[in-house]
């Protein structure tokens, strides 16, 4: 059975009259959120599918009970891949029941959830429904394309919650609105959908036929590259930094039981590049006296941050603990926010709506209660907090008035980020004292600056129990006399940008590029207006998605908590010549586009037609390039010949029998040209996550033994065990690849 999605879902009364036995049909995403609202509605009857009320009957998808057809559901031709079938655009979406992956099979128990929602739905006494999935582009569209699917005449409602709570769901109800209102967010999620599958069919099919060959699946998203650009451009500026040496000239001041450092300062500047010219001052300066010039006291007031949005959320977890990935904490997240301890996490902004004031101020209450610091808790209405103008559809993540029992220590620390981040906007700010002091040399004109930094008040600090690095000075006075003791020049080297974390990238994502050195930064104007405008790359929802699928196509490999580029994620971003799904701005703009579209000032059809010929352009400029079925593995064999046509020879390939040598990425096969795809590459994603790679001497053992061991790899509990890396045959077709076996021996 199939649909096609038409530009609006039957929604005919605007008004549902209840009777004596009228019943009313709710929708939830999931099953703990249909209980969450059965709780709230005090309904305790289960059945098979639903929960059953005097006045509701309330069921549940399992998030997405329906998916778009593939491509070979349309015309039996696309079941085997050709450039010359692409690109491909139906002419109308169709639905069908979600697939069984692993079996490849009708998912039997989404089949029968649906069969068990049409039953509930068309039952005679139930005279409207109501929609309760999550209030945004996705849940909005799982319930809409339900009721497509089902042609539904009954009136539809949509429920708009932010949180579960009983008061939440029982105040909801009673302000339900017609869906019909939610077509411009519909819309959105629908172009969303119909685009990704539009560019992820034709875009990868295409990719992979050209460039790919047998086994080198080439993933193209919407989302996807143009964050792959990024980790890519950033590897790139990495590597092309050069470093340079400067030189810093510091000093220690001492009179009797005082004693300071200072660093020899010029112009604002403590930076040179000339040591020469640090040595003579250090001459200069040597065993000579010196004093106290000037000291500068200034009082600054310290705020808390802003409330979490998710991607502040996912970057404070994974930075602040191990174990975490983004995907990981928008996971818990969701997971509270379903048993009703938090609010909606997938959202961008990072304040409140004014109209929660009544509702902060009850929650601000019942969570301060037997805190040691409860008295310094106090409510106040800041537009810090609470600012209409900077929240788009969902307000900043903040705890409900239901304490948590029995969380598990990774959902324990995500809760509590989010409540310790709430609490601290209402505790006082902290107080910190910084004093420079400036020490002048005698007979000369040589400074030497000292900075410190005192807290005076932890204030909101007390919640998270922050410790202070503070240097901590002695306390002094301006015309001190003091003696210069021990001045040396040290040599330091410019560092290259970082790579980036899950932190730092996931920022980037919701700036769009936009840089922003510091956590103060993120409060400025521009940032909050690029946010806003729906001007990034992916949603909330989204973007802890895409960095899981960056690994899992092996675009991108983990190294600790840094993100680097494959050879594959550069040889794709090399490759493929789209390289507006590349640009930070072009992608910007679509997702933009979609941001318009759920406020309804753009259409669908303007977006979709926009997406149809980009992808025929596309695919056009694809099949005018030359590099007609090259691939990864053949382009670095093909660099080996190139490159070092009399190489050490390591081995015999395990698979054909050629020499194999060393290339530039790997250790491949010179019998490539006969179709052999053997290759051993040096960035063996597990290897690298012990701080590893694959050497000439491991190869050389691998083809002699088939197997060899790297001892004395340190884990993270500080124990030393070793590798042990086996070359094991996969199948002719597949060829081999190397696995990584881990024997721990304890320190």
């Amino acid at each position: 059975m199939c649909l096609f999605l038409s530009e609006e879902v039957s929604d005919e009364k605007d008004i549902l009259i209840v009777g004596d036995e009228t019943m009313r049909v709710i929708i939830a995403e999931k099953p703990s959120v249909a209980k969450n609202i059965a709780d709230a509605l005090k309904i305790k009857t289960r059945n098979d599918g639903y929960f059953e009320g005097q006045e509701y009957l309330i069921t549940w998808a399992f998030g997405h009970l329906l998916e778009l057809f593939d491509a070979k559901d349309y015309d039996e031709k696309m079941k085997i891949w050709r450039l010359e079938n692409f690109p491909f655009i139906p002419d109308a979406f169709q639905y069908k029941v979600k697939e069984n992956k692993q079996k490849k099979t009708t998912d039997l128990g989404a089949k029968k959830q649906l069969k068990c929602i049409k039953t509930l739905i068309n039952r005679q006494d139930v005279e409207g429904v109501i929609s309760a999935c999550d209030y945004d582009r996705e849940g909005q569209i799982i319930a809409d394309i339900i009721f497509a699917y089902l042609k539904v005449k009954k009136p539809i409602y949509r429920l708009l919650l932010n949180e579960w709570t009983e008061k939440e769901v029982v105040k909801g109800i009673e302000q339900i609105v017609p869906n019909k209102q939610m077509k411009p967010l519909q819309d959105a999620g629908i172009s969303r959908q119909q685009a990704d599958w539009l560019i992820g069919i034709n875009l990868t099919s295409v990719a992979t036929l050209k460039y790919g060959g047998k086994g080198q699946l080439l993933n193209v998203g919407r989302v996807l590259l143009p964050t792959l650009k990024m980790i890519y451009d950033r590897d790139i500026e990495i590597e092309n930094f050069k470093q340079e040496p400067y030189y810093k000239l510091a000093a220690r001041f001492e009179r009797d039981d005082i004693s300071y450092e200072g660093t020899y300062t010029e112009d604002k500047k403590d930076k040179f590049e000339d040591k020469a010219y640090l040595e003579q001052i250090k001459n200069d300066v040597t065993n000579k006296g010196a004093v106290i010039t000037k000291k500068e006291v200034v009082q600054k007031t310290e705020y808390p941050q802003s409330l979490f949005n998710l991607s502040a959320l996912q970057g404070y977890i994974t930075s602040k603990y191990q174990g975490f990935t983004s995907d990981k904490v928008l996971t818990i997240a969701q997971s509270l926010y379903e048993k009703k301890y938090i609010t909606y996490p997938r959202t961008a902004s990072s304040v409140l709506d004014e109209s929660l004031v009544d509702k902060a101020r009850s929650v601000l209450n019942v969570l301060k209660k037997g805190l040691p610091f409860e008295e310094e808790i106090k409510f106040v209405v800041t537009k810090k907090v609470f600012n209409s103008s900077k929240v788009e559809s969902h307000s900043a993540i903040i705890p409900t008035y239901i304490i948590p029992r029995n969380l598990s220590p990774q959902e324990e620390k995500v809760y509590l980020a989010v409540r310790n981040r709430f609490l601290a906007q209402f505790m006082p700010p902290a107080a910190v004292e910084e004093t420079v002091l400036y020490t002048t040399v005698d007979e000369t004109d040589f400074v030497f600056i000292t900075k410190g930094k005192i807290q005076k008040e932890l204030g909101y600090k007390k919640i998270e129990q922050e410790q202070t690095k503070d240097v901590i000075l002695p306390d002094v006075n301006e015309g001190l006399k003091v003696s210069v003791q021990n001045p040396v020049v040290t040599e330091h080297k410019t560092k290259p940008p970082a790579p980036y974390t899950e932190k730092t990238l996931l920022r980037a994502m919701e700036t769009c590029g936009k840089q922003f050195k510091d956590e103060e930064q993120k409060e400025n104007s521009e940032l909050m207006e690029a946010i806003l405008s729906g001007f990034s790359i992916g949603t909330p929802a989204t973007r802890a998605e895409t960095l899981k699928k960056l690994n899992t196509t092996e675009y991108t490999v983990m190294q600790k908590k840094n993100i680097r580029c494959t050879p594959k994620g550069r040889y794709i971003i090399e490759t493929l010549p789209v390289k507006e799904l590349m640009d930070l701005e072009y992608t910007g703009k679509l997702e933009k586009i979609l941001h318009d579209i759920e406020k309804g000032t753009v259409l669908k059809n303007e977006f979709l037609n926009h997406i149809k010929l980009f992808i025929q352009q596309s695919i056009t400029e694809i099949k005018k390039q030359r590099t007609y079925g090259l691939n990864s593995i053949t382009k670095e064999k093909a660099v080996q010949e190139k490159t070092s046509p009399e190489r050490e020879v390591l081995g015999k390939c395990p698979q054909c029998g050629s020499d194999i040598v060393e290339g530039q990425k790997g250790f491949g096969c010179m019998g490539y040209k006969t179709g052999c795809k053997f290759v051993i590459w040096k960035e063996n994603t597990e290897l690298i996550a012990y701080g590893k790679k694959v050497t000439k001497t491991l190869v050389k053992a691998l083809l002699k033994n088939g197997e060899t061991k790297i001892k004395n790899v340190k884990i993270s509990d500080g124990r030393i065990g070793e590798l042990v890396v086996m070359c094991s045959k996969l199948n002719h077709e597949q060829g081999y690849k190397v696995s990584i076996n881990w024997f721990q021996t304890d320190n």
